[in-house]
């Protein structure tokens, strides 16, 4: 298990990387983006599973949640002020979709009745989000 925390957390520390020298404060050669690329395809051939994060990136694949996320990272932290978002639906679903994020790691309760994005999981996001923009 700590390999793989080490593994994800060095892929994670490159993909943030790799998202800064996009956005272009920082410039890298094109001999050291293709290095980065050929280690990437590497790594990715020899990862023999991919379904066991399936449930965690599925958890991301609705508009809904993705609001959710934003919203509660810009301080909206509980259902109350959650339910005053327009397009996240009622109650109920908003407490439905912040399990699915939670069952899944992508946030948790800190203190009752609140949620927040755990620090290890806020960097997943980030790096997530970053290599998706174009």
């Amino acid at each position: 298990m700590d390999n793989r925390l080490a593994e994800l957390e060095r892929r994670i520390a490159a993909l943030e990387s790799a998202a800064v020298t996009k956005r272009g404060t920082r410039r890298r050669s094109s001999d050291a983006r293709q290095a980065d690329t050929a280690r990437a395809l590497r790594e990715l051939r020899a990862r023999r599973d991919w379904s066991d994060v399936a449930p965690a990136l599925a958890a991301l694949g609705s508009p809904i949640r993705l609001t959710l996320l934003r919203e509660i990272v810009r301080g909206h932290a509980t259902v109350n002020s959650l339910s005053r978002v327009e397009g996240v639906g009622t109650s109920g679903q908003i407490y439905h979709h912040l399990r699915q994020l939670t069952a899944e790691g992508w946030l948790h309760t800190p203190t009752r009745g609140t949620f927040a994005v755990p620090a290890s999981r806020a960097t997943a996001l980030n790096a997530i989000l970053a290599a998706l923009d174009d």
